[in-house]
Order: structure tokens, then C-alpha cells, then sequence
């Protein structure tokens, strides 16, 4: 048995609001064990036989979408993964110390040379990024709900991104 986390998109957002109770039966329902949540907004603390792939985001969503009745985007990471997106350097302390906010971005698959080219022009005064494998480091200086960014590099990747803070998965890295 391995241990992962699924973050969840659309979970208790946007008049979407799962109480994490629910969601560790749901996941329970699924034959996972040792479910667990980690704050109230989409993280699901799990174990495994599975491997963490693109099979196992799919399982997990089409039975939330089938028991919420919407659908939810599902990123699984591995405990390894979650250390190593905790400890990635991405910003130098200088531009931390100006910075507002520092998000992960989670996104399904490694951006191609062409894509990484692409999401250079989103880089601004406001908002900073760097991306490594699977995983977007936005560092945003300004408040998060006035910045342009996540919507414009979804549009760019054409696929779902969840964000989560960094203190977020520094907390998760934490207990594992």
C-alpha cells in the first residue's frame, strides 16, 4: 500500500460544498484506506494499491461526479512528490520577501518546450511562475483573486489546474 493525496477542484467553492466527512466515505467507498482530510478545501489523504496515475485521477472522479452530481478535477501526488514540490526553489528570497501570495499550480501532464515558450508572456510585474515537471510555482504580488494568471495558463496547458498555497503543501509535506 502507498499513500497519496488527491486535490480536489471545485470542492467547496463556488456553491460546490462537500463537508469533508463526506468526502472521506466517499473515498472509503472507493476501497481506499486510511482516509483522511487535510483542511477544508479538497485534500484527501489516502492508501493504495493503485498506481498514481492518470487511470487512478480518472476513478476517483467519475465517482465524485457520480455521487456530487458535477464534476471534479482530481490531481493525485505521492508523498515523495509532495516533499519534493515543498522543498523546490523556485523564488529566490528576494522575490518572496515582495511577494503577496505563492501558489502550486498541480496540472496533469509536463508542459511541452512549445507550451513553456508560450507562458513566458505571463510573466509580469504582478505575477512570477516557473514550472517544474508536472507542477506551476506562481508567485503573485498582488491579490490573488485580481490576478489574470491561473485563467490564462489554463487556457494555455487547455487543461485543469488546481492551486493550492504553498504553506499548504509545506503543512502536508510535513506530516509524512
Amino acid at each position: 500500500m502507498a499513500k497519496y493525496v488527491a486535490f480536489l477542484r471545485a470542492i467547496n467553492v463556488g456553491g460546490h460544498v462537500v463537508t469533508m466527512e463526506n468526502l472521506r466515505k466517499l473515498f472509503s467507498g472507493l476501497k481506499f484506506s486510511n482516509v483522511e482530510t487535510f483542511i477544508a478545501s479538497g485534500n484527501v489523504i489516502f492508501e493504495t494499491k493503485s498506481a498514481p496515475d492518470h487511470r487512478l485521477e480518472q476513478k476517483i472522479e467519475k465517482h465524485l461526479e457520480a455521487a456530487l452530481g458535477y464534476e471534479v478535477g482530481t490531481f493525485v501526488r505521492s508523498t515523495e512528490e509532495i516533499r519534493a514540490i515543498s522543498e523546490y526553489p523556485a523564488f529566490s528570497k528576494e522575490a518572496l520577501k515582495l511577494a503577496r501570495a505563492v501558489h502550486v499550480g498541480l496540472m496533469r501532464k509536463n508542459l511541452s518546450a512549445d507550451e513553456l515558450q508560450q507562458a513566458k508572456i505571463f510573466a509580469s510585474d504582478a505575477d512570477d511562475f516557473r514550472v517544474e515537471g508536472r507542477e506551476v510555482y506562481w508567485l503573485c504580488r498582488i491579490p490573488t483573486n485580481e490576478s489574470k494568471f491561473p485563467r490564462k495558463f489554463e487556457k494555455l496547458v487547455d487543461s485543469a489546474v488546481t492551486y493550492r498555497n504553498i504553506n499548504t503543501m509545506t503543512r502536508l509535506a510535513a506530516k509524512f
